[in-house]
Order: C-alpha cells, then structure tokens, then sequence
C-alpha cells in the first residue's frame, strides 16, 4: 500500500480521534509528545541471538499485508523462525483510526497473543476495516478479541487507553522517519530496506545472510 507518511501531527490526533468510537481516545490532546519516554512494546517471534533480523513494518488495514500474512508468512515463519535462524519483528504503521485501534488491540494480548490475534486481524481484514460505521469496525475487533480469549473489559480498556495511543503514535513517526519507510508491507534485513516480495526472494536474501 503507498501512501505518504508525510502527516503532521494534527492530522495524527485526528486519527486518534477518529478511531474512538466509545470516546477512549478522542481526548488525545494537541501537546502529544512528539517522542515516547517510555518504550513502546515491540513484539518479536525466532531466535533474539540470530545473525538476522528481520523488521517488518506493516499495516492491520493494508490489503498487501494481510497477502502477505496469508502466502509468504507463514512459510517464512516455518523455515526460518520457528528453527531458529533469524529473529521478526512486527512494527505497525497507522494510514487511519481503525488501523490504530487494531494494533491496540493486538497488543492487548501480550507477547502470548500479539501473533495470534495480529493473524485474525489479517484474516478477518475484510470484514473489519471495510465495515460502514466506526460502532462496527469497534464490534468486530472486540469480537476478533474475545476469540483469542481476551474478556470484555480488558479489550475495552485496552481500546480506550489514549496515552499508550499517543506513544504508539509518536514511536510509528519516529521509526517511520528514522527507517525511510514509505510503502508497507516493507522490511529491514540486518538494517537493509527492501519491499514486499515473494517467499522465492526472501529465501535468496536470507540464505544470502546466513552465509555470511
């Protein structure tokens, strides 16, 4: 998906806003710090000993993404995640509210759940972030939270939490920026950019590194 990164911060609260459906984060004010104090969790599968890395910067509403998830990933998870030999990370990007409050509720799960649900998110894409009203795209990400086994209240709060919105905000601009990111999905690998690509390719480049 290429969209420009190129948003100020106004128009960053007003995606805040715009994905408050039960008013959790539409009191997000315009003083949102512009860098975090407090990391913001990231979430990460393999081998954190590995001698690659691989970054992906993504978003929950991008239709190339949720591809993606469906034909490269889980082939890339098998081969070289689970047996050890590079080290995912998942980092979001935020084109809008429902975006947003997805990752929101991801994270909601820890690093137990970030994975599973960050799947049904991909699976159910269509059905969320294409819903006609901000009260359904809200009703069926708290659906895709129960199905994980999140309860009602905690995915409600988790939705609502409007200063760990902001941080996530302010961490997406800054690694965005930092990381010349303009199109997603995107990856680093060992630091190097590179778009999406087929699982032929990534097995190229991996191995490449591997060898190294």
């Amino acid at each position: 998906m290429n969209k420009s990164f190129e948003l100020d911060r106004r128009a960053l609260l007003a995606i805040m806003a715009a994905a408050s459906v039960t008013g959790g984060m539409a009191s997000a004010q315009e003083n949102a710090p512009s860098n975090t104090d407090n990391l913001v969790e990231e979430f990460e599968l393999g081998n954190p000993d590995a001698s690659v890395t691989v970054i992906e910067y993504a978003s929950f509403t991008c239709p190339h993404c949720a591809n993606f998830h469906a034909d490269v990933w889980p082939r890339l998870k098998a081969n070289y995640v689970d047996t050890g030999k590079i080290r995912f990370i998942y980092r979001p990007v935020y084109f809008d509210g429902p975006g947003l409050w997805a990752d929101l509720v991801a994270r909601c799960g820890g690093q137990e759940r970030f994975f599973g649900i960050t799947d049904l998110l991909y699976k159910r894409q269509a059905e969320w972030s294409r819903a006609p009203s901000q009260a359904e795209v809200g009703s069926v990400l708290q659906a895709i939270g129960r199905q994980a086994g999140l309860d009602d209240d905690t995915i409600l709060a988790c939705m609502q939490d409007s200063e760990n919105a902001q941080a996530l905000v302010a961490a997406f601009q800054e690694n965005t920026t930092r990381d010349n990111i303009d199109s997603t999905p995107s990856f680093l690998i060992n630091g190097e950019l590179t778009p999406n690509m087929s699982y032929e390719s990534f097995v190229e480049i991996l191995d490449a590194k591997l060898a190294e």
